[in-house]
Parts: structure tokens; sequence; C-alpha cells
């Protein structure tokens, strides 16, 4: 019988949050009484206007959709004046990382990630054949720009950096990113999956400044569409007609094509969102019995010390609140919960359990 590649044998498998059907059936819960605090979904849900998209675009489901969803660049390039030849989309972030690699990287590359961070950033590294390298934050999860360049050489064809950072919620400066962009011969990679949160510091603009920038985006948490699956990507023009090459087609279905569309022009959900996810991120900060550090992102980043993170995480589905343990992140031990922002009833209840768990240790 064959075997996979070798890379692939290397590679752990993602571990996802869990969800709710599996926490009802560990602990026999009702799956109507348990909130899921653990993947950094919207709090508020999909704009109305892009559920009904979703309704009416079912009907042609039977259709292909646009190749390269050019629909939905043409509205991305409108709203952020970025070229439509420089705007990328896929099914998720993840699909836009994984095809911008697949362009660039073979046997013998290497990329460097700062840590704690996404684990699928390793994972596509190996899937390509090449070497991951990894550089340790420093103890406030601020990247080390010095540990960070010491990874680099000769080899190295990407750098992710994650603004915020996932799971920690700490963004790095532009000063910060433009340094390490002119210090690399590579491509750097941000990953602004949490952007909207935080206050528009996006790296946008070092796309102009630097040839080797390309900043990822998703429709999955500001805009509430996770379930679709939709990633897009600003990148160069030379990076772009590369990426052009090895990219899926028809990568977005017409039923995500349709549902971005009206997420789009619902800017009124949009801002609701944001402006929720902020105040409950400080209610969070506040009330949450456990230290917890700054974010930025639509998640906070909790120290359970002196008890463990799976402790912690399990007596939470117990009682029906399910977190993200990260102990499954590299390097990032066994004391750290991320919890994603709820409402505010939602976070009532998060807090009443910690409280209760703390206090029965």
């Amino acid at each position: 019988m064959i075997k996979s590649r070798q890379s692939v044998q290397e590679i752990k498998e993602y571990v996802a949050g869990k969800n709710v059907e599996e926490v009802a059936a560990s602990y026999g819960i009702d799956e109507k009484s348990i909130i899921k605090l653990a993947s950094n979904e919207s709090c508020l849900g999909a704009s109305p206007m892009a559920i009904e998209a979703i309704r009416k675009a079912a009907c042609d489901a039977h259709v292909y959709p646009s190749v390269d969803a050019i629909e939905l660049r043409e509205a991305l390039s409108a709203m952020y004046g970025v070229p439509v030849h420089n705007i990328v989309c896929g099914n998720g972030m993840d699909a836009v990382i994984e095809t911008l690699l697949r362009a660039f990287l073979e046997t013998g590359d290497e990329t460097v990630i700062p840590l704690p961070a996404f684990s699928y950033y390793e994972n596509v590294t190996r899937f390509c054949g090449a070497t991951p390298r990894y550089c340790a934050r420093r103890a406030d999860f601020s990247l080390d720009i010095d540990a960070l360049l010491e990874k680099v050489t000769d080899k190295t064809k990407f750098v992710f950096i994650t603004s915020p950072n996932n799971p920690t919620g700490n963004l790095t400066s532009l000063d910060e990113i433009r340094s390490v962009a002119e210090a690399v011969d590579g491509i750097v990679f941000v990953d602004e999956a949490y952007i909207d949160f935080a206050g528009g510091k996006t790296a946008l603009g070092l796309m102009k400044e630097c040839d080797n920038v390309v900043i990822g985006r998703t429709m999955s948490k500001a805009w509430g569409l996770a379930g679709m699956r939709i990633g897009f990507g600003f990148m160069p023009d030379w990076i772009f007609k590369e990426y052009m090459k090895v990219a899926t087609p028809f990568a977005l279905s017409r039923i995500a094509i349709a549902a971005a569309l009206a997420a789009l022009k619902d800017k009124d959900h949009y801002h609701r969102t944001v402006e929720t996810v902020k105040a409950e991120r400080q209610f969070l900060a506040e009330q949450v019995p456990f230290k917890v550090y700054p974010s930025e992102a639509n998640f906070v980043l909790m120290d359970t010390a002196p008890m463990t993170s799976k402790h912690v995480v399990t007596e939470a589905m117990k009682r029906g609140v399910i977190l993200r343990d990260c102990g499954s992140f590299r390097e990032m031990g066994d004391r750290y919960v991320r919890i994603t922002v709820g409402t505010r009833e939602q976070n009532i209840r998060l807090v009443e359990v910690l409280a209760e768990i703390k206090g029965s240790k």
C-alpha cells in the first residue's frame, strides 16, 4: 500500500473547537442550552440581507459560479480602494494561503512563523514540502523582530504575521511589519482576519510601499459568514499574476458570492457587530475572574493559572459553555483559554460559570 508524502506524515491534524452537538452528546445537555464561545464566530450572526440573498441564490445552485469571483472582487475593490487585479478570493482565508504558498514554495524552502500562531501556517508549509521555522514572541505576546529575523535565511520564502494575533489578540504595529518586509527577500503574509475589531489599524497601505507584502482577510468574523467560507487577499501585481496561475477555478459558490455581496451592502449590521464586540470585549476584560490579556480581536485570551486550561474548559463544557483550550497551539502550554466575545446575556452566563469553577478549586 502506498504512503502519503513524508511531509504530510509529519503534519499534526488540525484541531478545531468543540461544536454544540459534540458537547450535548458527551455531557447529556440540551443543545439549546449550550453557548459556544470557542470558534470566534460572530455574536450577532449574519446580516438578514445576506440570509435572504442565500435563499434566492439557492434557486440557481445548479449553475456554475464565475470562475474567479469577479463580482465579489469588484465589490471589494470599490470598498477598499484596491484595484481588482490586486484582489483574490478563496474558500476561506485558508484557501487563499494555500494557493499562495502553492505558487511559490518548493521542497527545501522555509517559512518563518512567530509563536503562538494559527496552526494552519505550519500545515500548509508542510503540504508544499517546505519546512516551517519558529520564533517565540515576547512574554507579553508582542512580536520579537530580532528573534524573527534571526530565523530568516536564504531559504525563507514566507514570513507570517497575524495582526491581531490568534490566539493572543494583540496587534503588530505597522512600523514593525514594515521593518520585517524591508529586511527579508521573501513574502510577508499579514493575516488580518480580526482587523475589523481593531479600529482600522490595517497594514493594507504597506502593500503599496512594499512589493512583498500580502494582506489576508475573511468574511467569517465581522461579516458573520463563517459557514459560507469566504476569504480574500490583497497582493501586488507580480504576486497576483503567479497566484492566478494555480488558483482553483470556481473556488467560491454562487451562494457564497451572493451572501458576501449582500453582507457588504449591509453596513449597519457590520458596524453594529463591531461595536457590540468592542463593548462586550471590555465587559469580559473587567468581569472574567481570571487574568485576561488586552485584545483587539473578537476574542480574549484568559490565563487559567493555577488551574490547567483543560480543567477549566472541561468544567465549563459540563455547564454548557464551550471555550477553546489553547493547548493545541504550538508552544502555548497548558494554562491558556481563548474566549469568543458573545452577547451580554452569553457573557454574563460565562462569567458566572467561570466564577463557579474558580471557586470550586
